[in-house]
Formats: C-alpha cells, sequence, structure tokens
C-alpha cells in the first residue's frame, strides 16, 4: 500500500491525512524524503550550468519539500500526542537529521555555487526580496561552518549531531517526568479550592486512572492550587515536584545533559571563530552583544526586585496575621498573592473565571483579528492530529488565507507550555501555498459537558499564541525561508505579546467576557477591578523571568560551566534573588534553552519584543484607539505581512518611524509611575 506520508493529499485545504498515517509510516517516508532531497541537493551542486538564483537558491528552496511535509505531519504528532513509537522515532531521527543538514553545508560545491552568487550579487539584477534571501541563505551556510575544513569540519559535524541527540533526550525527560507525577487529594484535602480547581482535579484523576482528585504538573492545574489550597504543606509539596522537574536523580536527570550541551555549544561557537556561544548566537539578533542584552535585563531587574522586596513584605505580615512565623517561601507567594488581590483588589479568581470561558475567548481573538484586518472564520472538516483539535477556514473577502487550528487542553501526551507552529507554510515560489498553522495550550480540561474556563493569564496566552498565528496567516512573501515567523529570535515575539494587548480593551472584554452560566457579560464593577489589577504582582512576575534569562545569558557568554546548577546558583545570589521567588524555568526543565538552540541565549528575546510591543501599541493609542485602521494597516504591510524580508529594525522603523527604549515596558509593568 502506498505510504500516506508520500502520497499527494486530497484531504481538506492539504492537511495531512492524520486519520490514516500511523506511527510505522514514518521511518520509510523520512528514508525516501531524505533520499530524494539529497538527490536534489546533488543536482543543485553538480549542475555543469553557471550558477544563476533560479537554479542554485530557488532550486534550495524546492528542495527539501517533501521531507518538510514528512517533519511538520510528525513533529505536530510527537508534540502533542506523544507515545513510546514516537519517542523512539525521536531519538532516532535527530542525529540523523543533524548529519543531513552537516551534509548541506558541508558540500562545497554547493557552497562554492552560493558563494559565487554572492561575489556577483550587484550585477544580478535581483529584487529587494531575492537580495535578502540570497544574504540569508550565505550566512546560513557560514555560520554552519561551510568555510571549514579538514578536522574542523568534521567535528563541528560530530557535535551538531550529538546537540540533536541530547535536546531530544532533555525533553523527553521533562515530559516523562510531567507525566509521571500526580498527588492525590483526600476529601479533606479540597478544602478552601474553587469549584473550578476541584472540577478540574477530578477530571485529572480520572485521565491518571485515580480514585480520588489529583494535582498533576499541568500549570493549568498546579498554579491554581498554589494559588488556592490553605494547606501549606500540600502547597509545597506540589511547588517541590513541580520546580524539581528534570532533577529528581535516575534516568530522567536532566543535569548532566545540560552540562554537555553547555560545553558542546562553547565548542561549537570556538569552532567557528567566536568568543563564546552568546556572541555566535546574538551576532544576527536585535541585541546584536551580550552587554546589549544584559543592560537592558538589569535596568528592568533593579525596579522589578524593589517592587517584588515590597510586595513579600505585606505577604510575611499576612502569614503572621494566621500565625505562621516562617519566612515567605515560594509555595507561599501566589496562596497569599491571590488573599492579597482579593483584599486590595476585590478581585477573586473563582469570581473572575467563569466570565473567561474558552469559546468566548477564541471568539474574542478571531473578532480582533476581523476588526483589525478584515479576516473572517469559519469552522471546518478535516482530518486533524487529536480528537481535541479543531479548525477554522480563515478567509478575507472571500478568499481563502490558511487554516487555523486550535488544540487548548492539557494532556499526558502533550508536551507543557504553549506554542505555535506552521503545519504548512505560506510561499509564492512553486505555486501560491497558503499556510496552515496550529495553536497549542495546555489548558485544564473540563469534566464532560461542562464549559473551560480560563484564567486571565490562560487567555493572554490565547491571545498571544494566536499573535505568532496572524504572522503566519497573513504572510505574503515569495520564499518560504523568509515567511512567516522566519524572524530574528529577539523579533518574533513582537506580533505575540503586542496581541496580548486587545485582550485587555474594554469592549473586547464587554462583548466575550460573559458568565458561563447566565449569559451575563462581566459587571463593570468587576471589569474595572480586573484591569485595574493588570500590573498587580508584577514585581514576582518580572523577577522570576529576569532572574531566568540571565542565567541564560550566563550560560553561554563565556566559558561554559563544569556544574550549570553551581552557575545557576551563583548568578542568583549575584543579583541579590529574592528567597520566596524562583526562576520561571530552573536549569533542568529550562526547555526553551536547552530542547534545541531555539532560545538558547536567547531567552531575554521575550523582554527585547515588549519593549516594542509596548510602544507598538501605545502607536495605535495615540492614533486613536485600538482598533485604528490605518495603524491596523500599517502593522500588516510592515511587520505581519513581511516575514523576514529585511532586518528586523528597519520593520520597526518603517511602521513607527523611530525606536523605542524601554521606559513604556517599565511603565506597562508599573513598575516606574506612568
Amino acid at each position: 500500500m502506498t505510504n500516506p506520508l508520500l502520497s499527494d493529499w486530497t484531504t481538506p485545504f492539504g492537511i495531512a491525512p492524520f486519520d490514516r498515517i500511523t506511527d510505522a509510516d514514518f521511518e520509510p517516508a523520512l528514508d525516501a524524503a531524505l533520499t530524494e532531497a539529497r538527490a536534489a541537493i546533488a543536482a543543485i551542486a553538480d549542475n555543469p550550468e553557471p550558477p544563476s538564483f533560479a537554479n542554485t537558491i530557488e532550486a534550495l528552496e524546492l528542495a527539501d519539500e517533501t521531507l518538510g511535509r514528512v517533519l511538520g505531519t510528525f513533529y505536530t504528532l510527537a508534540g502533542t500526542d506523544t507515545n513510546d513509537a514516537r519517542n523512539a522515532l525521536m531519538r532516532e531521527f535527530s542525529p540523523r537529521l543533524a548529519a543531513y543538514g552537516s551534509e548541506i553545508s558541508q558540500n562545497r560545491a554547493l557552497f562554492d555555487r552560493i558563494e559565487a552568487l554572492w561575489e556577483a550579487r550587484e550585477t544580478l539584477d535581483l529584487t529587494d526580496e531575492q537580495a535578502r534571501v540570497l544574504y540569508l541563505t550565505r550566512l546560513s551556510f557560514v555560520r554552519s561552518g561551510s568555510a571549514l575544513e579538514g578536522e574542523a569540519r568534521d567535528r563541528l559535524a560530530e557535535v551538531k549531531e550529538r546537540l540533536a541527540v541530547l535536546g531530544t533526550e532533555f525533553s523527553q525527560n521533562l515530559l516523562k517526568d510531567e507525566a509521571d507525577w500526580f498527588m492525590e487529594l483526600a476529601e479533606d484535602d479540597l478544602e478552601g479550592l474553587p469549584t473550578f480547581v476541584v472540577d478540574a482535579a477530578r477530571a485529572a484523576g480520572e485521565e491518571k486512572g485515580a480514585d480520588s482528585p489529583v494535582i498533576t504538573l499541568s500549570r493549568s492545574l498546579v498554579v491554581p492550587f498554589l494559588q488556592f489550597s490553605p494547606r501549606r504543606d500540600l502547597r509545597e509539596k506540589a511547588y517541590e515536584a513541580w520546580t524539581s522537574r528534570g532533577a529528581n536523580g535516575g534516568g530522567t536527570d536532566n543535569r548532566a545533559i545540560a552540562a554537555e550541551i553547555l560545553t558542546l555549544r562553547e565548542e561549537r561557537a570556538r569552532l567557528l571563530g567566536y568568543d563564546s556561544f552568546a556572541d555566535f548566537k546574538l551576532e544576527t539578533s536585535m541585541a546584536g552583544k551580550p552587554d546589549a542584552v544584559r543592560d537592558l535585563l538589569m535596568r528592568v531587574w533593579e525596579p522589578a526586585k524593589a517592587a517584588a522586596d515590597a510586595d513579600a513584605e505585606k505577604l510575611e505580615e499576612m502569614m503572621r496575621t494566621d500565625g505562621i512565623n516562617d519566612g515567605l517561601e515560594p509555595w507561599d507567594w501566589r496562596y497569599y498573592s491571590e488573599k492579597r488581590r482579593k483584599a486590595e483588589h476585590d478581585l477573586d479568581e473563582s469570581e473572575l473565571k467563569p466570565y473567561l470561558q474558552l469559546d468566548r475567548m477564541i471568539e474574542a481573538a478571531f473578532a480582533c483579528a476581523n476588526r483589525l484586518f478584515g479576516l473572517e472564520f469559519s469552522p471546518a472538516e478535516a482530518p486533524l492530529h487529536h480528537p481535541d483539535a479543531r479548525a477554522w477556514d480563515v478567509t478575507r473577502n472571500g478568499k481563502h488565507v490558511g487554516l487555523f487550528v486550535g488544540d487548548y487542553f492539557a494532556r499526558g501526551s502533550k508536551r507543557s507550555g504553549a506554542w505555535c507552529s506552521a503545519m504548512r507554510s505560506q510561499k509564492k515560489l512553486g505555486g501560491d501555498t497558503r499556510p496552515i498553522v496550529l495553536n497549542v495550550c495546555n489548558f485544564a480540561k473540563p469534566a464532560a459537558g461542562a464549559p473551560a474556563l480560563l484564567s486571565y493569564d490562560d487567555a493572554r496566552t490565547l491571545f498571544h499564541e494566536f499573535g505568532h498565528a496572524l504572522h503566519q496567516m497573513l504572510s505574503d512573501v515569495t520564499y518560504e525561508s523568509i515567511s512567516g515567523t522566519s524572524v530574528v529570535r529577539d523579533f518574533v515575539e513582537l506580533p505575540s505579546q503586542l496581541y496580548e494587548h486587545w485582550l485587555e480593551v474594554p469592549e473586547v472584554l464587554s462583548e466575550f467576557a460573559t458568565h458561563a452560566e447566565t449569559g451575563q457579560p462581566m459587571p463593570k464593577d468587576l471589569l474595572d477591578r480586573l484591569l485595574a489589577a493588570a500590573t498587580y504582582d508584577m514585581g514576582f512576575q518580572t523577577v522570576e523571568y529576569v532572574a531566568s534569562a540571565l542565567v541564560d545569558l550566563a550560560f553561554h557568554d563565556g566559558p561554559a560551566p563544569g556544574d550549570p546548577m553551581a552557575k545557576q546558583a551563583e548568578v542568583l545570589a549575584g543579583i541579590g534573588m529574592p528567597k520566596a521567588i524562583r526562576m520561571r524555568h530552573a536549569t533542568p526543565h529550562f526547555a526553551h534553552v536547552f530542547s534545541g538552540d531555539g532560545y538558547s541565549a536567547g531567552y531575554y528575546s521575550y523582554m527585547w519584543s515588549e519593549v516594542m510591543d509596548a510602544d507598538a501599541f501605545q502607536a495605535f493609542e495615540e492614533a486613536g484607539g485600538p482598533f485604528e485602521t490605518e495603524m491596523a494597516r500599517k502593522l500588516e504591510d510592515h511587520i505581519l505581512s513581511v516575514g523576514g524580508s529585511d532586518e528586523a529594525e528597519a520593520l520597526y522603523l518603517a511602521f513607527r518611524g523611530r525606536m523605542p527604549g524601554p521606559e513604556a515596558l517599565l511603565k506597562g509593568r508599573g513598575l516606574i509611575p506612568a
């Protein structure tokens, strides 16, 4: 029988035929796709015709289409619904794909053709987009070691292959720790928990096959438990399990893996002629240099730490009122902060949550995209990767724009966190290809028949990931290599973080924040209290994030630490990390940094982008409001539609006319007076 991964996809929207694919199909499909890609690369490299943009660069863009299709399908399943077979395939595929990448970058004949085009670029009559693709293609080859020879070239290939293996192991260890741990609760242990937490715990218990409610390490369950459980002993147990992922000893311990990854990254950078991995990684970023990153982070750290220290004193006073004379601990912060928020802002998560229904928040995200960009969303039937997933046909003026897929609920087979990925990216080369975009979240799944209720943080996550989806869906470029979110790391979070601001627009909440039982809109006084508390506890949130970003930078800016945990402790001591706050992502479960190179030496990117997103939303307000038509057009024309077709700074300048400083960010977080 024909392998469904290799046959023509006659499915709606050309999506992968998930209903016909089995795990046994992936290995032979990868073999065939790699063979096809290698033949295409060889044909380009050995072409007797002189190099041209069409027969070299454009041919490279199209060389691995089948491989991309196979891997896009596989990684969708491996990330959202893994199993033992898929885990084994990931471990097998990672080094093979790294070796394939090294083959391409080390193909001297191919590199010589690219170099010849680069040297003759002034005579080639290229469009601006083509010139950008040529520049980026050559840069990628150089940074991949194409100019290296002999032992250095061979060693770099070995290093990259080993890093691919280690990143996969790190991810799988983390997922196993998350999936295996849960804490059973007796009926007495439910005391003080809001109904939505109890319902989520019961639903989690059913999924785990337990005879009682359970707390898992899903963020959407463990965080509300830490917020509301009066049982300090149970909070400590849950918190320590949550923050000990990847550091429990045995076969899933990630500490030695992290150390080896850092050592190999330093070696990779030095083989390529850089002083440190941070210098190598940041060369192509907006920040450019480690010192620029450190400067921004420390400018935010000082006011954030001052705010957190002041908040800690107030929380300790509340503890003493409860008769607890111990110092404030990390498992106490969320509990007493929630009580303080109730006291100071009359804001209670259990009162708020019924107004934040998942379906209504999806509608809100769609409605904002309609008002800003004219997009329309209608439910679509297509074979999807999991029964929980849903799809929408995205159109504008009756023309198909893309397929949007949402997969919102936590499950043991899904990796933690939230992300956006393109199952298929937009491009025009080889035919007009419209994107298929996936948003993945990990919200607590409700009991059968009950509506899914979000925290305000969950709702913000939904808008964030949808901002990434818009970057993919509104992409309008010729070449896939610069399509959608194919931009530098410290620019990629701008569209996503900017879109979060529309959740805070009062008219959006007034329309879409409706009660799950009564259908009534959120009362104005509750809406006012919610928005007034927008920067509440921002010292805590900023400290836990910036600490993680500073540790990431320290790991990669200089010699690799022999003991990453000791280095982590040294950095935190040096900045005066508050005792009752820990890093958002401690080293053994810092997947952003160790599951791959994506955010390595780049976790700061969220804050770098936040400097721009605060300023960009301010531009809308200055122009007349959040739905100002001309600003929306400029946002699409200069940022959302153009992908990586120009330098990030040039794109932002075209949109805003100037580059911002961090003041808007600090004001937006309430860390300096507005």
